[in-house]
């Protein structure tokens, strides 16, 4: 249909959603190395969030 932008928001807009589930995201490997001086450092990382389903937006 029609496309309505806002700066920063939309007045009177109304979005409705349910919780799906909260889960970690893919691990990232943070590997810090100093060339000639012995310094290697290993650590890893996987962010937590949350899966949202979005069933409805008005306007």
């Amino acid at each position: 249909g029609t496309v309505s932008i806002g700066a920063p928001t939309i007045s009177g807009a109304m979005v409705s959603g349910k919780i799906l589930d909260h889960v970690k995201g893919d691990k990232v490997i943070v590997f810090k190395k100093k060339r000639r001086k012995g310094y290697k450092k290993k650590n890893g990382h996987r962010q937590d969030f949350t899966k949202v389903l979005i069933e409805s937006i008005t306007l």
